[in-house]
C-alpha cells in the first residue's frame, strides 16, 4: 500500500512537472498604443522564468498595428526588434485577417515575423480550448 502511494505520487510529481514545461499562453493584444511595449516586456519577463513556454500573441483591430513595417511606440521605440528577438524564442505572433479586411490593409505592410489567422478572436477561444492561458496586457 505504502509503495503504491509512493508511485502514485512520483507520476503526479512527474506529470506536474511536464506540465510547468510546456506551458501555453495567448497573449491577446487589440491595442498597440495601450498594449504594445507592456505586452512584449511582460512576454520577454514570462520566457526569462520560463523559457519552455509556449506562447501565441493574437493581434486584431489596433493590436495589428505593433506588427506593420515600421510601426513605432509613442515614445518612438520600434517594435519590430523587439518582435524580433521574441520570435527567436519561439514566440508567435498573428494577425486577424478580417481587421485586414475592415481596415484596408494588406498582408504585404506588415513584418515578416507575422503571421495570419482568419479571426483574432476565433483563434483566441480556439487555443484556450487547447489548454492556452490567456492573457491580455
Amino acid at each position: 500500500m505504502r509503495y503504491s502511494r509512493l508511485i502514485a505520487t512520483a507520476v503526479l510529481v512527474v506529470a506536474a512537472g511536464t506540465t510547468w514545461a510546456q506551458d501555453k499562453v495567448v497573449y491577446h493584444v487589440d491595442n498597440a498604443t495601450l498594449q504594445g511595449l507592456k505586452g512584449l516586456r511582460n512576454m520577454r519577463n514570462h520566457l526569462d522564468v520560463d523559457p519552455a513556454a509556449k506562447i501565441t500573441v493574437v493581434t486584431h483591430a489596433d493590436g495589428v498595428d505593433m506588427l506593420m513595417e515600421g510601426a513605432k511606440a509613442a515614445n518612438g521605440t520600434e517594435y519590430a526588434p523587439l518582435i524580433g528577438a521574441l520570435k527567436a524564442r519561439g514566440v508567435v505572433f498573428e494577425i486577424c485577417e478580417i481587421t485586414l479586411k475592415n481596415r484596408n490593409l494588406k498582408k504585404e505592410q506588415f513584418i515578416q515575423e507575422a503571421e495570419f489567422t482568419p479571426s483574432g478572436v476565433v483563434r483566441v477561444a480556439k487555443l484556450q480550448v487547447q489548454g492556452a492561458a490567456y492573457i491580455k496586457p
